[in-house]
């Protein structure tokens, strides 16, 4: 395929892509969107214009809507078809090519959109799949020789996050305060976190509701699943480490969690499928699955300080995933609990074995005791204010290139209210 929009070979919104966002136009209205290269592309205007005539179950203008979420809950059937039809009406010599007045109302640059938050989250999940991530923590806080808990292997570890704090990229996030407890201190004190993180994760976002009591199998999965965004679950080390126990993580990480404001879909991501890491032990039935279910995805994260350059800080990949989206899905659902649209659930932090490829400051610096070098002579143990961080991801092969462009927030001083 080749489309009538130029883009750069390096472009992550290639004619492959089509994914789906929600932006402000001109200042002036809201409405859904996809994009290709550094062209915005006005969904409801072409459906006005009848563009998507002959999708069945498209019976009204979803486009309009201020989240993707009354879209998406339409099912694959739909959406699929609907990503289908721009792609034709992308490529060289579609009706749309010719079309310069539709192009003129429907196609805007880059520059002149606002990208909002694409989908209403009813409900967040934050997993903890990545086994290089959870030995090296093991490692850091507990017994090296037995890093791992138990339960590790047998199941997809997880905790129900805060929906209300996820924004979307170039949010700036308020530094937390809360209680601490310093090691050399007899009682916790109050004030800002000294020990604040970042964590790469990527997410992925249902498009089915379900009842109380039904459960989705490893085999269903990936039909409730519309698609994926990258995910910063920004995390403040040090309260997280005085309240978590018994009950786990808090304060430490509802304070705010960054998405990028374009969703591939898996559609999108289906040449880069990737055999998963082998489970040892076996799990038990509803975890198993057939066929490979993870995706090759190129993860970077930066670290801007205030006026400065970027700093190429991790360099990880999808790929390392232990426990897969059908299986975190499945055993989420496994008890009856019931999902809506718009849920997410995040992968937890994405390591890898190399130093260079993990995926959060505390493995980087390893609790801060070896600080990270940057390009001005600064050094950072941890994020502090007015740094900026950056999470990229693509997938390449073949000639073809999938990306998901960026998430990015910068750390203010906290509120003193």
């Amino acid at each position: 395929m080749k489309s009538f929009v130029e883009y750069s070979s390096d472009s992550d919104f290639s004619i492959h892509n089509i994914p789906f966002g929600v932006t402000v136009f001109n200042k002036e209205y809201i409405g859904c969107c996809t994009r290709i290269g550094d062209q915005v592309v006005d969904l409801a205007t072409l459906y006005d214009l009848g563009y998507f005539e002959n999708i069945k179950g498209l019976d009204d203008n979803v486009f309009e809507a201020y989240t993707l979420n009354e879209f998406i809950e339409l099912g694959k059937p739909v959406t699929n078809a609907v990503r289908t039809r721009i792609q034709e009406l992308l490529q060289e010599g579609s009706i749309l090519s010719k079309d310069e007045k539709t192009i003129v109302d429907a196609f805007y640059d880059l520059d002149k959109v606002k990208m909002m938050m694409p989908v209403h989250i009813p409900n967040y999940t934050d997993f903890y799949s990545s086994i290089e991530h959870a030995t090296n923590v093991g490692k850091m806080f507990r017994d090296p020789e037995n890093a791992l808990l138990p339960n590790w292997k047998h199941l997809p570890v997880g905790y129900h996050g805060r929906a209300s704090s996820i924004v979307v990229s170039g949010t700036d996030i308020n530094r937390p305060k809360g209680q601490t407890k310093p090691a050399d201190a007899e009682k916790p004190v109050f004030g800002p976190s000294k020990q604040l993180d970042f964590e790469l994760e990527m997410a992925f976002i249902l498009n089915r509701n379900s009842d109380m009591g039904e459960s989705i199998s490893t085999k269903e999965a990936e039909e409730a699943i519309f698609g994926m965004v990258v995910f910063n679950d920004w995390s403040a080390r040090d309260i997280q480490a005085w309240e978590y126990v018994p009950l786990g993580p808090f304060l430490g990480k509802n304070f705010g969690s960054s998405i990028s404001p374009w969703v591939v879909t898996l559609e999108a991501l289906e040449p880069f499928r990737t055999a998963s890491p082998k489970q040892d032990p076996e799990v038990l039935d509803y975890l198993q699955f057939e066929g490979d279910k993870n995706y090759d995805i190129n993860l970077e994260v930066y670290l801007q300080p205030e006026n400065g350059e970027e700093n190429l800080i991790s360099e990880s990949n999808y790929k390392f995933m232990y426990w897969n989206m059908t299986q975190q899905l499945a055993h989420h659902t496994i008890n009856g609990c019931n999902v809506e649209v718009g849920d997410l659930y995040a992968s937890g932090t994405i390591s890898g074995s190399d130093p260079k490829s993990f995926g959060s400051m505390l493995e980087l610096t390893w609790k801060g005791q070896n600080p990270l070098q940057l390009k001005d002579g600064q050094e950072r143990k941890f994020i502090e204010d007015n740094d900026t961080v950056t999470m990229k991801a693509w997938s390449e092969k073949d000639g073809i290139r999938v990306g998901f462009g960026e998430v990015s927030g910068k750390i203010i001083p906290y509120l003193n209210k």
